[in-house]
């Protein structure tokens, strides 16, 4: 474990990048929350240094985000280094970019005490080239360092990392942008950068983590020892409500570990580069959720995936075992999910609508749990290769009635409208929504209507993460981490989206 890796505490700055509303509401709740707020002048103009302190009384930075360095002032240097002047006035930091501001002028009216230089870099970089960016900045004192690259793969944001680690500063924060830098914004402070970025409010910029969502996915500004990574792996982990689940159990039974989000188009490269960058980086990952489109490749990249997840030619979880990698797939635990709610499959003439991963794992599941399973989905070729690796039968939806059914179990990622009519349901039928949402879907609606049995996908949720942290860990979450954790996620991300509008 590196020396640097203890509890601590990281300063929050909540960044200001829409107008605030007129009464400062939003920023009066920020106060018990963050350290200190940057106006993102580039996005919200120059707001009144005053106006500001009467509704947040923590430290105030000034940002104006060249379309350069990633931001959208497009003015000349005098008007820019102008607008700079009048900020050191008022202000209590000034980000100065390293490339364009750094005038004898400014200099003078920031003093080093109250500089921030930065700088984005376009692109990957490798670290020799960050480096030496680095240590370009330092030969102008400061107060804090700020490096960001882009990033279009989490494997390629591996550089700001290793940066990080290399030179063991408290006075630089490193990370990438977008959506594949998520996992490096967070990471940073156990890797003694002294801040975290987040948004104020709903946020806006794909990638960049709002300032509850630091707070109640990552546990921030407090940081636990940490001696390894888990993480979820996908084209869109962004939404999912994974990190929250698996760190407040982290959080919990006191294990030193940090559930991230990655994001890629290329499980392989991801494989090749990230695992053993990280193992140099002497923060092994040691467990992954997995989600489409990869549930199917992983099965190339493991060693020992379990016969479930043989059966149904998909993982959705995969884990270490010594120096090899394991794959189970825990769509399985919708059996569990039933069972809370009192109903065994067994004897239930059962239709699974949709013929993914996701369906066929239920699909096995219910089927050795008893049920009498048929497999409905739109397309013929999908259908037809579940219909031969499990070897139950396959209705296409065009020709599927739910007549005589008891239980249904929606599987596919339709939530904005109906799957499919429920017209002739049997009356004692359950159905289940395999994916959650903030809100309730068409389905579980239009279930509820007719009076029938439902088991919603935040339900699901709780019993499969709970099912995947012990494959990963070994360790059992507690209830509460997994049933209030989903509770809570629901009721914020609808609240958000309420918000929003």
């Amino acid at each position: 474990m590196h020396p640097y890796l203890t509890a601590n505490r990281a300063t929050v700055v909540a960044v200001l990048s829409e107008p605030p509303s007129p009464d400062g509401a939003e920023l009066r709740a920020l106060a018990a929350q963050v350290d200190a707020l940057e106006v993102r002048a580039d996005l919200v103009g120059d707001l009144d240094p005053h106006w500001l302190r009467q509704h947040f009384p923590g430290t105030l930075i000034y940002a104006l985000r060249s379309v350069e360095e990633g931001g959208q002032f497009s003015g000349d240097d005098r008007h820019r280094h102008a607008r700079l002047r009048a900020a050191a006035q008022a202000y209590d930091q000034v980000d100065l970019e390293s490339a364009r501001d750094l005038t004898s002028e400014i200099l003078a009216v920031v003093p080093a005490s109250r500089r921030r230089l930065s700088r984005h870099v376009g692109q990957p970089a490798e670290l020799d080239a960050l480096t030496m960016i680095v240590d370009q900045m330092s030969e102008t004192p400061a107060a804090l360092y700020v490096l960001s690259i882009d990033a279009t793969a989490a494997e390629d944001a591996i550089a700001v990392v290793a940066l990080l680690i290399a030179a063991k500063r408290s006075d630089l924060t490193a990370f990438a942008t977008g959506l594949a830098g998520t996992w490096t914004r967070i990471l940073a402070p156990w890797l003694g950068a002294p801040v975290v970025f987040g948004q104020v409010g709903t946020g806006g910029q794909p990638g960049f983590p709002t300032v509850a969502h630091l707070q109640m996915d990552y546990g921030l500004p407090e940081l636990a020892p940490l001696h390894c990574l888990y993480g979820i792996v996908g084209r869109s982990p962004r939404r999912s409500a994974s990190p929250r689940l698996h760190n407040r159990a982290y959080r919990m039974l006191g294990v030193p570990a940090l559930y991230l989000p990655f994001f890629t188009g290329d499980l392989e490269r991801f494989w090749r580069i990230l695992l053993p960058a990280l193992d140099a980086a002497n923060l092994p990952l040691r467990g992954l959720t997995i989600v489409t489109p990869f549930k199917e490749r992983v099965m190339s990249l493991v060693a020992s995936p379990s016969a479930a997840a043989a059966h149904c030619g998909a993982a959705n979880v995969a884990w270490r075992v010594d120096d090899t990698w394991a794959a189970d797939t825990t769509d399985t635990s919708i059996v569990a999910a039933l069972a809370a709610h009192g109903i065994d499959p067994s004897g239930h003439r059962t239709a699974v609508v949709g013929c993914g991963a996701a369906g066929r794992a239920v699909a096995a599941a219910l089927a050795l749990a008893g049920a009498e399973v048929f497999l409905v989905n739109r397309s013929w070729e999908r259908g037809e290769l579940a219909e031969r690796l499990l070897a139950l039968p396959f209705v296409p939806l065009a020709d599927f009635s739910p007549v005589g059914f008891t239980l249904l179990i929606h599987a596919t990622p339709l939530t904005d409208r109906l799957p499919l009519s429920l017209t002739g349901l049997s009356r004692d039928a359950t159905v289940l929504e395999l994916v959650y949402t903030d809100t309730t879907t068409p389905l579980i609606h239009e279930a509820s209507l007719r009076g029938l049995s439902t088991v919603d996908g935040w339900q699901v949720l709780a019993a499969e993460v709970a099912l995947q942290f012990q494959r990963m860990t070994g360790l059992t979450m507690p209830p509460s981490a997994a049933i209030d954790g989903a509770a809570s996620i629901r009721d914020f991300e609808h609240s958000w989206k309420e918000e929003s509008r």
